[in-house]
């Protein structure tokens, strides 16, 4: 059975007809994902299959506004990651890792608790011809690192401490964040704003939708 085999038929345990589709985000269309193919909803879903989407959603199997601003912004200014060892925090569909990678990264880990996100990175890594490591926790990267990236990573401040736990572990931070309204870190700077929709479009409120890009260096 294939991985993309594998991933559907995990997930058709939540949503019956849950189906993954090769595409391409529109806020980084040179990159291509398995992301699900909203084609198959052609009704609305059982209250019972709405109830467990929400209890266990794959977040994998959607390219998120933020990680496509932070994987166009590496795609366009690749020097921040040439040559670099670089760990993608939270990677879900792996599109920042991949950006990374595609950039000239000397090696990067694509980072996230979720295990079958982890398979989705790399399933998509082949996708777009890259080589990627996984790790469930990036503390436990024996290499140096030089870049840590994160995209939508804050949205729970229960996850706010992981802004010191970067500075802990590397000199350079790079986060794509649409939550949070004030940074709650001052010593991140803000360096740029981009409009992104997530992909397949959920129809979020459109505060949602404007991106912000801060740098600890």
């Amino acid at each position: 059975m294939t991985t993309k085999l594998t991933l559907e038929k995990s997930s058709q345990q939540t949503l019956k007809k849950f189906r993954l589709r090769a595409t391409r985000p529109a806020g980084c269309e040179s990159i291509e994902l398995y992301l699900f193919d909203p084609d198959v909803l052609d009704g609305p879903i059982s209250h019972d299959e709405a109830q467990a989407v929400v209890e266990s959603p794959a977040y994998w199997s959607f390219s998120w506004a933020s990680g496509q601003v932070l994987a166009e912004f590496i795609l366009n200014n690749p020097d921040w990651v040439k040559n670099k060892h670089v760990a993608d925090i939270g990677s879900g569909s792996g599109i920042v890792a991949i950006a990374a990678a595609k950039a000239g990264a000397k090696k990067v880990w694509a980072c996230d608790i979720d295990d079958e996100a982890l398979i989705a990175c790399k399933l998509n890594a082949e996708l777009n011809d890259c080589l990627l490591e996984t790790a469930k926790d990036f503390q436990d990267i024996e290499t140096e690192l030089d870049l840590i990236l994160a995209a939508d990573v804050l949205y729970d401040r229960d996850n706010y401490p992981l802004l010191e736990t970067f500075k802990r572990c590397t000199k350079a931070i790079l986060i794509a964040d649409s939550r949070v309204k004030i940074f709650p870190d001052q010593s991140y700077r803000k360096i740029a704003t981009h409009k992104a929709r997530t992909w397949p479009d959920l129809n979020e409120f459109e505060e949602f939708n404007l991106v912000s890009l801060y740098q600890h260096a």
